[in-house]
């Protein structure tokens, strides 16, 4: 499906028919494409790029399509590794968290650091801890692979040793 030119997203590099590979929801979604481009919140003189998710519900595109700079969208695949990290050391040491240290990791970002922790003010962090983790193995190919690829393309960058 052709990702729409005609809104304030300017797609500049586009992925469609990414539908068909959209994790477990393969061929079964509303995520038809993804972009790079020009971001719809720019004004004159201020031009920053986005990635933007494009959903459509088989009528029109979308509301729910989302838009986010791409800081953001690496700062999410961060967040991923180190969930992925700390879920693989609570399975060896057969122990999800410590309520008393809540806090699994630390990412140094722009002088500062993104502190990734678990959410202790959900009141079922233990059932949904066990869930995420069950659905994190449950989703590890699918997951694995891409973070292969994305290992690789940051070693074709040269932004990792090889």
């Amino acid at each position: 499906m052709n990702i729409p030119n005609h809104l304030k997203h300017k797609a500049v590099i586009v992925a469609e028919d990414y539908d068909q590979i959209d994790g477990q929801y393969a061929g079964d979604t509303d995520a038809k494409g993804l972009s790079l481009g020009l971001a719809q919140w720019n004004e004159r003189g201020n031009v920053d790029i986005s990635a933007k998710v494009w959903r459509h519900t088989g009528e029109k595109w979308s509301r729910q399509s989302e838009e986010m700079p791409l800081h953001r969208v690496l700062d999410l695949a961060l967040l991923i590794c180190e969930a992925k990290k700390h879920m693989k050391e609570a399975y060896r040491f057969e122990k999800l968290y410590d309520p008393n240290v809540p806090q699994i990791g630390r990412i140094d970002l722009q002088g500062a650091a993104m502190s990734v922790s678990i959410n202790t003010n959900n009141e079922m962090i233990d059932e949904d801890l066990r869930l995420f983790r069950d659905r994190l193995s449950m989703e590890d190919e699918l997951i694995a692979e891409r973070l292969m690829r994305l290992s690789e393309a940051l070693r074709d960058l040269g932004h990792i040793a090889k």
